[in-house]
This record gives structure tokens, C-alpha cells and sequence, in this order.
């Protein structure tokens, strides 16, 4: 535990636990539903994006289960293949998944605009910084290099499988918080863009923000959301706050570059 004694601000806090993709990587969160979209075509199998979507932040294989949960999807696999999805068409989809998720988020590991600024700023406030993903290890080995080389590389990363279960639960932030020694969870803040991924915040007890804008929830290019009608772009912004907000959030700002400044304010 530190020996901080502030209790406003950033003096609050000793760790950060970002997400990656559609929080500090992948504005719009594209790179997984492109993998996804294109492992399940490999099987006969049209999936949407909006389907694909709603289970965002949990681990790939846990996403890949609650996909062929769903009745359309499962109905679309008995017709494609023949009979009902099991556990063993979640291996063969893995098996699919890793080159093409690993591929995909390689090609989408920009920076998100004020990501590497306020890691920095963090850091020089005394703040250690980890880092949680849906990702396997070997889907993360190119993004955590190209983040490097933009100025992003944080004190630890967990990754999907290296723990018992994923989001919602809170055991990568348990894990992450024992490795480097902080605690009381009270003392650390939790960012993602998905509604697992605020869930898993509040189910640890950590101070957790949403991102309503750069991530799962809008699903748009940077390009493409800036592109937005003023109007439509802050009704998507409001229901993204309201679902971040009913997942737990204790804050939604729209993206990490707004996070300094709200945690000073807060």
C-alpha cells in the first residue's frame, strides 16, 4: 500500500488499469469484430456487427460461447454446419480466431489520441500504470510492440486465460494489483470502453470510468465518428454514458485524454 496520505485527486489513486483495444488502442474497438466476423464466415456463418458487439470485453473464448448462445447465431451454425454449436466448435473458432485476431489488432494498434499524454502524466504523478485485455498473450505480442514505439508501455499486462475467469469477474484486476503490490482497491481506477469491462471495475471496488466515445459502444473509426452529425454524435454518446453508468461506472468521460483532468477534478 502507499504511504499517500491525499485523498483528492490524483493523490487518491496509486494504479491505473487500462483496457486496450477501443480504450488505448483501435479507436471504434474494429479489430476484434473484424476477426470474429471473418472466423465465423470461415464456417458458413454470417455474423453482424451488432451481435458481435455485445459481448465485447470478455475473453475471446468466453465471447466466442456467448456468441453461439445467442438463438440466431446458433440457429445460423445448425444450418451451416448441421447440427448444434458445442464446446468442440469453440476450439475449432479459437483455432480460427488466434492468427486473425492477432493479425487484425497488429493492423489497429494506433495509439488512441492522448493515450501515451496521459500514461506520462500519470506516471509523474506517481501513479503505476497495468493494463487488462480480452486478448490471448500471443494476440497482444504485436500490439504491445507497436504501442511501444508510440510511447505506450505499461508497468504489467494480464492477459485472457491467464486467470480463471475473465470480465465481469474482477480476477485480472486481483492479479494485476498482487504483482504490483497495490491495494486497497479503493486506491485504484479502472478504464475501459466495454460494459464487462466497468462491471469487472465495480465488482474489485475499484474507482471505475467509462469511455463513451473511442470504443465498443459507438464502434466507429475516429475518422468516421468525428464525421458524425453533431446531433447524432451526442445521442450516442448519451446512451453509451446511461449503459456505461447502469453497468457501474462511477465516471464516463469520452476518452482516456479526458481522464487526467476528470480524476484532478473529481
Amino acid at each position: 500500500m502507499s504511504d499517500k496520505t491525499a485523498t483528492t485527486g490524483l493523490g487518491r489513486f496509486d494504479l491505473v488499469i487500462f483496457d486496450w483495444a477501443g480504450t488505448m488502442v483501435d479507436f471504434g474497438c474494429l479489430a476484434p469484430i473484424e476477426a470474429l466476423i471473418e472466423a465465423f464466415a470461415r464456417h458458413g456463418v454470417a455474423l453482424d456487427e451488432t451481435t458481435a458487439r455485445i459481448d465485447m470485453g470478455k475473453a475471446k473464448a468466453d465471447h466466442v460461447r456467448a456468441l453461439l448462445a445467442h438463438p440466431e447465431v446458433a440457429a445460423a451454425w445448425a444450418a451451416a454446419t448441421g447440427k448444434q454449436p458445442s464446446e468442440a466448435d469453440v476450439a475449432a473458432l479459437m483455432d480460427d480466431l488466434g492468427p486473425l485476431m492477432r493479425d487484425a489488432a497488429a493492423k489497429a494498434a494506433e495509439l488512441i489520441p492522448g493515450a501515451a499524454d496521459t500514461a506520462a502524466a500519470l506516471r509523474a504523478a506517481g501513479i503505476k500504470i497495468g493494463s487488462s485485455t480480452g486478448y490471448t498473450r500471443e494476440m497482444m505480442a504485436p500490439v504491445l510492440a507497436r504501442a511501444a514505439e508510440q510511447g505506450y508501455a505499461p508497468d504489467h499486462l494480464v492477459c485472457a486465460n491467464e486467470t480463471p475467469q475473465g470480465r465481469p469477474s474482477p480476477l485480472m484486476i486481483y492479479k494485476t494489483c498482487a504483482e504490483l503490490g497495490v491495494w486497497p482497491f479503493s486506491r485504484v481506477v479502472k478504464v475501459d470502453d466495454s460494459e464487462a469491462g466497468v462491471a469487472e471495475g465495480r465488482a474489485a471496488g475499484c474507482f471505475t470510468v467509462g469511455l463513451s466515445a473511442s470504443g465498443n459502444g459507438v464502434g466507429l473509426s475516429r475518422q468516421a465518428y468525428e464525421a458524425l452529425d453533431p446531433a447524432e454524435r451526442a445521442k450516442r454518446l448519451s446512451a453509451i454514458e446511461a449503459s456505461m453508468k447502469a453497468a457501474g461506472a462511477d465516471l464516463v468521460i469520452e476518452t482516456v485524454a479526458d481522464l487526467v483532468p476528470a480524476l484532478r477534478g473529481g
